[in-house]
């Protein structure tokens, strides 16, 4: 996880950010991201030949946990059906939560956090459109997996189409699943927990649900266990891009409003020969021009106390200017 405490945050250290720009920017990157995926739909060929490579390549290196635990969840429905709602749901509730909870409790480390959460979630993105993936629900039923989420549809609100629900299949990329952002962004939420999280509970949920995601993923046959791994790298890319991102922000934020103020300044304050800058100091003849200008009745009365004050012998030099 990136140091936030070191990262340069000139422009909001010391307070919370505002909400309404946030949740605003949020909001973009994550049009950007579900539109992105539809774009990035790929050849489905290309994408069974993708998973299929990848489960050639788990199977040689001994690392082919999907099976036995795709077996566990689609015979065990006490199993199969909470892990079916977890995969549907949580991706969407705890990773905002944690932000909330980041931009309340924590705000000086919450922008470093959240670019973190971003640029990881980009980098996901350019994995989907490079490297567009056939889910192992979606391989040929010889190749063993069952589809739990259509296998326990009737329990839930989406139907054969992955988490969306019933009706909006078209609405998502099914042969986005290399890297496994689900398994991504619970490791952001467990880092950021653990981090931050003062109470043994948080500290034990920050462990627990990036694992408990990790085998909800590969039991419902949504994910390989390589894109699990490449999930978790790509945030570990994206940690170290985060101090280099916001630097380069920081920089960028930092001179665009020094120009505007500069060409403010040039453009619409000009002072007159008479007006006096606040906490300046004037001679008795200026500060007697200025009030002459502004009420000539206080300007008489000016007067009269001057002439008293050279028919006495004239003023005491020690004096204050405004007493003269």
């Amino acid at each position: 996880m990136p140091d936030t405490a070191t990262v340069p945050d000139t422009a909001t250290a010391g307070r919370r950010p505002r909400w309404q720009p946030e949740l605003l920017l949020i909001a973009a990157v994550y049009a950007a991201y579900s539109g992105g995926r539809l774009l990035a739909r790929g050849d489905v060929t290309t994408a069974v030949d993708h998973g299929l490579a990848i489960l050639r390549a788990e199977k040689a290196l001994a690392l082919d946990l999907e099976h036995p635990l795709n077996r566990l969840f689609s015979s065990t429905p006490a199993l199969g059906i909470p892990a079916d709602f977890v995969y549907a749901s949580l991706h969407y509730l705890v990773t905002p939560a944690v932000l909330i909870w980041l931009f309340r409790r924590h705000p000086a480390r919450y922008r470093a956090a959240r670019a973190w959460l971003m640029i990881s979630t980009l980098l996901g993105l350019v994995g989907f459109t490079l490297v567009p993936t056939c889910p192992p629900r979606l391989l040929d039923a010889a190749h063993g997996f069952v589809d739990t989420m259509a296998q326990f549809s009737s329990y839930g609100w989406w139907g054969g189409e992955a988490s969306a629900p019933r009706g909006l299949g078209g609405m998502t990329n099914q042969y986005a699943a290399m890297p496994s952002l689900h398994v991504g962004w619970a490791l952001w939420c467990g880092a950021v927990l653990w981090r931050h999280g003062r109470t043994a509970p948080t500290k034990a949920f920050a462990v627990g649900y990036p694992l408990l995601t990790a085998v909800v993923v590969m039991g419902t046959a949504n994910h390989y266990f390589l894109d699990a791994v490449a999930g978790a790298a790509v945030m570990g890319v994206g940690a170290l891009l985060t101090r280099p991102a916001t630097r380069l922000l920081d920089r960028v934020s930092a001179v665009l409003p020094r120009e505007a103020n500069s060409r403010a300044v040039s453009d619409g304050c000009k002072t007159s020969a008479g007006e006096r800058i606040p906490g300046q100091r004037t001679s008795s003849a200026a500060s007697a021009e200025a009030e002459c200008t502004a009420d000539p009745k206080a300007a008489v009365g000016a007067g009269s106390v001057s002439a008293a004050a050279d028919a006495g012998g004239g003023a005491d030099d020690s004096a204050p200017a405004a007493t003269r």
